[in-house]
This record gives C-alpha cells, sequence and structure tokens, in this order.
C-alpha cells in the first residue's frame, strides 16, 4: 500500500463545527470547530486542528492527547486542581482517561495529536517486531554486500 505524506497549514485550514456535550459547559457559550487532516493506517493516531471561542467547559479524554497551541489563550484547570496558562507555542499533554476544565479566555486554535492506548503485552509485541524486523533488514543488507552473494535469501548464497 503506497503512503501519502501529509501536509497542512494548521492557522489556514477551513474547520467544521464540532459541538460538544452541552453538560460539559460550565460558563459562556463556547463554540468548538474542529478537521482532522491526517491518520495513522491502523487509525489509532489522528491529527486534528481544534478551535474554540470564549467559555469554560469540563473535557473528557477518552484517547491520549498531545496539543500545540496556535493561537489565543486558555487557562487549563487538570483533574488534581492545578492550573496552568497556555498560550502560542505552548504544548500540553493529557493521558487518556483524565479531564480538565478549560477556561478558554482569548479564543483558541490548536493542533491537536490524540493517539488510542493499547495494552502493555500489544505495545511490547509491535515493539519486538519491529526490532526483529529492522534485525533482519541488516542481515539481509549485510549479506547482499558480500562478495560473490547472488541473491539467495539470510545469507544462504544460491549454488
Amino acid at each position: 500500500m503506497v503512503q501519502h505524506i501529509v501536509t497542512a497549514s494548521p492557522s489556514m485550514v477551513e474547520l467544521d463545527d464540532a459541538p460538544f456535550p452541552s453538560e460539559w459547559v460550565i460558563e459562556g457559550n463556547p463554540h468548538a470547530r474542529a478537521k482532522e487532516i491526517a491518520r495513522s493506517d491502523d487509525t489509532s493516531m489522528k491529527v486534528i486542528v481544534w478551535s474554540c471561542t470564549r467559555g469554560r467547559f469540563r473535557w473528557q479524554y477518552d484517547v491520549d492527547e498531545m496539543v500545540q497551541i496556535l493561537s489565543g489563550e486558555v487557562v487549563i484547570t487538570d483533574h488534581n486542581g492545578k492550573e496552568r496558562h497556555l498560550v502560542s507555542g505552548d504544548t500540553a499533554f493529557f493521558p487518556a482517561g483524565t479531564w480538565s476544565v478549560w477556561h478558554v479566555t482569548k479564543d483558541v486554535r490548536k493542533v491537536a495529536v490524540c493517539r488510542n492506548t493499547m495494552p502493555r503485552m500489544v505495545t511490547f509485541g509491535l515493539r519486538a517486531w519491529g526490532w526483529g524486523a529492522r534485525r533482519a533488514q541488516s542481515l539481509v543488507a549485510a549479506n547482499t554486500a558480500r562478495p560473490g552473494f547472488s541473491g539467495g535469501s539470510l545469507g544462504v548464497a544460491a549454488r
């Protein structure tokens, strides 16, 4: 399958309405908009551009989410009560299963990288598979560089 490199200008991407549950709203009338700009083939990771107008709301994280603030300003209060002020250029990470209160003080726009979490054993298996595949490739590359090698597999020369 051919993979494509995706490029975008997140500050210029046209966004669609992306309402969140009204019961999350604490104060004001925040209006969210978003657009998915990329996703991995296995759909475990997505890149989304998101914006929101002023207001205060609770946000529940069903997936791991890393955000980069492009413009605006927000004060985040995490599930432990710790407050953080984020402005253009700031980055934050929100683990799946947590929640926070967003107080958007200036209309905010961000890029979010969202990743579905996998069980540790699956992650370990994928890492082991990747290590094995890289090791096999290096063995093949080393054997094809040997003088007299004529195309066997995994270092076994054709006779």
